[in-house]
């Protein structure tokens, strides 16, 4: 998982407190959008340490400690409780830790077949000439999956997640997500009735995975969640 961050400007109103909205890239977008795509078992893994979300924590916390033999034969717990996300959700952009279960199994080849792979170290391979014995015993290398795109990939319409590029957005303060533009900018100033511009202040904040968690936790929880997320680190 990457570890840099995203940055966003906020519009602030300073005089009822309260994030306007949110000027925001396809970064955040999809961020956001992957949000609706988390499975409610990944969702509880990484809420359940820092809130409680009604009882389908208890649920959860009880099929975690229930043991394996009351499950059907073709069953397992972490396809419920640590379920598939799919790779766009997985993208490196997004700010949400890695729940994946580290693979644990190793997997071994031949020097002069690397194309047939056993589990069995040291095991005879069985695809060397007659008269000829080699050993499996060279281990394969995994490469993990979450890995940051190379840096000269440029920024485009192509570059995964849910929103094209080089698109500024409007994200407000209930998540609600539309372009940006001058007319959307006005229409909401109006519909919050806000006559007086000089209450509006801009502030640019950074996300990183401790913002992006209380995002999840906020967009459950919260009518407002760009309030409730940045308004209290900017005071």
């Amino acid at each position: 998982m990457s570890t840099s961050k995203m940055s966003l400007k906020l519009l602030i109103d300073a005089k009822r407190n309260k994030v306007v909205f949110a000027e925001a890239g396809k970064d955040f977008v999809d961020f956001l959008l992957s949000l609706l795509a988390l499975p409610l078992g990944t969702v509880i893994l990484l809420l359940t340490k820092s809130t409680t979300i009604g009882c389908i924590s208890s649920l959860y916390g009880s099929f975690e400690k229930l043991d394996e033999s009351y499950l059907q034969p073709n069953q397992n717990k972490d396809s419920i409780l640590k379920p598939t996300i799919t790779t766009q959700v997985t993208n490196p952009n997004f700010l949400l830790p890695d729940t994946k279960k580290p693979e644990n199994r190793k997997l071994y080849y031949c020097s002069s077949h690397p194309g047939y792979v056993s589990d069995i170290q040291n095991s005879v391979c069985s695809y060397c000439r007659s008269g000829t014995t080699r050993y499996m015993n060279q281990e394969v290398k995994f490469v993990g999956t979450n890995v940051s795109a190379s840096t000269d990939t440029p920024a485009s319409d192509q570059a995964g997640g849910y929103v094209r590029g080089l698109v500024t957005y409007m994200v407000t303060g209930d998540l609600s997500v539309s372009p940006m533009s001058m007319v959307s900018g006005v229409g909401l100033l109006n519909k919050l009735d806000i006559k007086d511009f000089g209450v509006l202040e801009e502030k640019v904040v950074e996300l990183g995975i401790n913002e992006g968690l209380e995002l999840l936790k906020a967009s459950l929880l919260s009518k407002d969640a760009l309030t409730a997320v940045f308004l209290p680190k900017l005071n």
